[in-house]
């Protein structure tokens, strides 16, 4: 199916000179009548007007007020675009929240448990499809640091800047996690919602949380923001990092060399996998839980979600078509160019 537009419609506002235009070649045929007529007798205005073909003269008009409505077609650009076929594909979004407190520097799980969690993002990174991926991080507060896309490579590049220092508050707080993705998912669905009632855009893709952490949290609202977005049709999965055994927070230098533990009260601090929290989360929210060493499972478990899929209207890039126009306009300036010459020789 053709479309067609105008690059710059408002230069048609110059459609309204063809009636001035008219008007004026009008007066001007009225005005060289009366001139005739008062200056000459009438047999000798039929003498003198004998071979001058006003049939001519009339056809030129029209050429050169032709000439112009092609013109300002020209200038404003016409354009035609062929609209593609609907494609269709997979209505999955995908948010990843990554804790990034001090916590996720203990080594129970190795190089460490943040390190872990990068690979096993980047491992979900490298098997979609097609599906549209963000990336949150967050500690006492959160913060998108990739909103949803399918460009894998700038995702991935967001997700080996991660440091603990891109966050602004320490501790734990999953809540703020989940209330950050939430934004990022109704920012998304403007992208969606164009061509589509409000209820069809609501339905549109699946939306899915994956939150690695440690289950430790300091916040106390995290299962209230659960239930709420459960509402909202957001389904949350959990990965735990960390052993039960727990172990200490190591503190390093610039190059990595360790020079001490964490300590609290003058006591080393040692953290442990707290996963009953993140479990509950997943349960409330139609998600899963699963460990570190199980995300084979979440890969399956969340490829095997029912994908709505909806229609992406796409416009191939308009093409510029001026030149046929332009074309017109020049033909016709050529005709009514020719036609007074052919008059003027035909009176010589």
């Amino acid at each position: 199916m053709n479309w067609f537009r105008f690059e710059y419609p408002t230069l048609l506002y110059l459609f309204w000179g063809v009636p001035l235009l008219i008007a004026l070649y009008l007066y001007a045929f009225r005005q060289k009548k009366i001139a005739y007529q008062q200056f000459s007798h009438h047999q000798t205005f039929q003498r003198l007007t004998s071979s001058v073909h006003f049939g001519r003269q009339k056809i030129g008009t029209a050429l050169m007020i032709l000439s112009y409505l092609f013109l300002i077609l020209a200038i404003a650009h016409p354009q035609v675009g062929t609209q593609s076929e609907p494609s269709k594909r997979p209505g999955l979004d995908i948010m990843v929240a990554l804790d990034i407190s001090t916590s996720m520097l203990a080594e129970d799980i190795k190089p460490n448990r943040l390190l872990a969690a990068k690979q096993e993002i980047a491992s979900l990174i490298n098997r979609l499809r097609g599906e549209r991926i963000g990336l949150i991080a967050f500690a006492g507060s959160g913060a998108v640091q990739c909103p949803l896309t399918t460009d894998y490579a700038t995702v991935s590049g967001f997700l080996d800047a991660v440091h603990p220092s891109a966050v602004s508050h320490s501790g734990t707080q999953i809540g703020e996690a989940i209330r950050t993705a939430v934004t990022g998912f109704s920012s998304a669905l403007d992208g969606y919602a164009e061509g589509f009632t409000a209820s069809e855009a609501l339905n549109l893709p699946t939306k899915v949380l994956i939150v690695f952490s440690d289950g430790e949290d300091h916040g106390e609202g995290a299962i209230n923001v659960a239930e709420s977005v459960a509402e909202r049709r957001i389904r949350i999965f959990c990965v735990g990092i960390g052993s039960p055994e727990g172990a200490p927070i190591p503190i390093r230098e610039e190059h990595g060399q360790l020079v001490g533990y964490k300590q609290y009260q003058g006591e080393m601090v040692a953290t442990r996998l707290n996963d009953a929290r993140l479990r509950v989360i997943a349960q409330l929210t139609d998600g899963g839980y699963y460990k570190v060493t199980e995300m084979d499972a979440l890969f399956k478990d969340l490829f095997a979600l029912e994908t709505r899929e909806f229609e992406a209207r796409q416009f191939t890039q308009y093409g510029n078509r001026f030149q046929y126009f332009l074309a017109l306009a020049l033909l016709c300036l050529v005709l009514e160019f020719l036609l007074t010459k052919r008059e003027k020789t035909g009176r010589d």
